[in-house]
């Protein structure tokens, strides 16, 4: 798409009509090529984690609160059996 509209004069209505986009989103990656080449054109965003990537992560968050819960019930008794020694 670049290309094209560099090579029809920097037309950005005429390259925005003909790839459906707007006319602003062509000027910015004619820009963006211009300034830096192809790697201007490089999508930089953060990639996101799949759907079983983010169920693992929210399962291991469940596991590590009851864990937690798991551990200070163990403390307490602890604790209580200490004082009932003392």
């Amino acid at each position: 798409m670049v290309k094209y509209c560099i090579e029809n004069s920097k037309n950005y209505n005429k390259t925005a009509t003909k790839y459906q986009v707007s006319y602003q989103q062509v000027r910015s990656w004619v820009l963006k090529y211009e300034e830096l080449g192809v790697n201007g054109l490089l999508d930089r965003r953060r990639k996101r984690k799949s759907e079983g990537e983010l169920i693992q992560v929210d399962k291991l968050k469940t596991e590590m609160k009851l864990l937690e819960a798991q551990n200070k019930r163990l403390e307490m008794e602890n604790l209580l059996n200490q004082r009932g020694r003392d």
